[in-house]
């Protein structure tokens, strides 16, 4: 599947849509998205909820994982909050730092739009042996 395939699909994404995530980039092995930060996101005392911060870190991991078109199953994940976030623009950019035939593991970076670094995630994945594509919505 193209990046813009991945894309296509990734559209389909129901609760990224949902929380207001919106996929930027696709390449294989990599992705990049954008969420504001809103009202809805707050937690308690005003600050960016860490679900929300946690939700944009995993829609890129999941784009990231299956870019390279055979259905990827995050199968452990972990985040470090490491600076508290405001209303604004988060940006949440995946890298690709090990892919075998079955497992894969990526690295994402969550900025500010003053490029801090708020948060750090580290996810691996099951690469299963579908095609990505078998998984397409059927067109009526």
């Amino acid at each position: 599947m193209s990046p813009d395939q991945i894309q296509a699909f990734f559209r389909n994404d129901r609760f990224a849509e949902y929380v207001g995530i919106e996929l930027l980039e696709v390449a294989p092995g990599r992705a990049r998205a954008r969420l504001e930060i809103e009202g809805r996101h707050l937690n308690a005392v005003g600050l960016a909820h860490g679900a929300a911060i946690f939700s944009l870190a995993d829609l890129v991991f999941a784009v990231a994982s299956n870019s390279h078109g055979s259905v990827a199953l995050g199968v452990n994940v972990s985040i470090s909050y490491l600076k508290a976030a405001r209303p604004g623009v988060l940006i949440a950019e995946a890298e690709e730092v090990s892919l075998n035939p079955r497992l894969a593991t990526y690295l994402i970076r969550v900025t500010d739009s003053e490029e801090a670094l708020i948060a750090l995630f580290q996810g691996t994945v099951y690469r299963k042996r579908e095609a990505l594509a078998d998984h397409l919505p059927v067109a009526d």
